[in-house]
């Protein structure tokens, strides 16, 4: 959940007869809170602050040079705004201009307002579809029906206990923060469909259950970009990718490293293995 800033300033909004408490001294209080109304709920609030203010401090930040750069790293200079986007704390309109003030030739900025611009591409989009998200744009590219692929979330994914100690990582940080780097996104979500072979929909549903930033028409297409129901070709990655763009720390500490790891192929071997041409 998106949380106050830290500070001793109470919080306070109109409370309403029957509303959850509204006034609170400080983030401690606020957990100790929701503790106690929600005990069967597990882990405490996301590390990510909330707030005016706090999205500010990050607006101030962004380097969009540096960004286009590194921006698939784990750890690159991504600007992680996407929850105070999604919350309406700040506009496209204001990352936009924010992005603009900080270059001195705007080629450098491309990468960041790309993104920026796809986002508002998705918000269209679901304008025009509705609940049409929900569904194939096109047929899936894989060779396999549709109705081949499983319904449930298997219980190893939702309890982040698969033995991949990436897959688990990602797994259990989308749990305790309620935010993914877009790149680990992408590899959870390629994993689950095409190597476990879920259906598209049962990700998107479980994304939105846990990320903070979750806005179904990002969250739903980019899912369907990476089950080719909504893009020319799958999405797929390597070990070497993973590896480079998360700087190895999940393959050195993976008991699947030496052997019997499902991503260790070149991507000629796994398109062969995991589609039907």
């Amino acid at each position: 959940m998106a949380t106050p800033p830290r500070s001793g300033v109470p919080l306070a909004w109109p409370e309403q007869p029957g509303d959850l408490p509204r006034q609170f001294t400080s983030r401690d209080s606020l957990e100790r809170e929701l503790k106690q109304l929600f005990p069967q709920a597990e882990g405490g609030l996301s590390p990510i602050e909330g707030g005016r203010r706090r999205a500010e401090e990050l607006l101030t930040r962004i380097q969009p040079q540096r960004y286009g750069k590194g921006r698939n790293f784990l750890d690159g200079p991504v600007t992680r705004l996407s929850p105070y986007i999604r919350h309406g704390v700040l506009t496209l309109a204001e990352v936009r201009d924010a992005v603009f003030r900080r270059t001195r030739e705007r080629q450098s900025s491309e990468k960041l307002i790309n993104e920026l611009g796809w986002r508002d591409y998705w918000q269209r989009l679901w304008r025009q579809l509705g609940d049409g998200i929900w569904h194939d744009q096109e047929a899936l590219k894989t060779g396999h029906a549709s109705n081949s692929y499983a319904s449930d979330l298997p219980d190893d994914i939702a309890t982040g206990s698969t033995g991949l100690a990436c897959m688990d990582g990602f797994i259990a940080e989308l749990h305790s923060s309620g935010w993914l780097h877009n790149h680990a996104r992408m590899w959870l979500a390629s994993y689950l469909v095409h190597w476990r072979r879920l259906r598209w929909q049962v990700g998107a549903r479980w994304f939105l259950q846990h990320l903070l930033d979750g806005d179904p028409a990002s969250n739903n297409l980019s899912w369907q970009w990476v089950a080719s129901s909504f893009s020319h070709k799958p999405y797929i990655f390597n070990r070497s990718n993973l590896e480079r763009y998360s700087g190895g720390r999940f393959c050195s500490a993976c008991c699947l490293r030496d052997r019997g790891c499902p991503f260790e192929a070149s991507y000629e071997d796994l398109d062969s293995r995991l589609f039907q041409r």
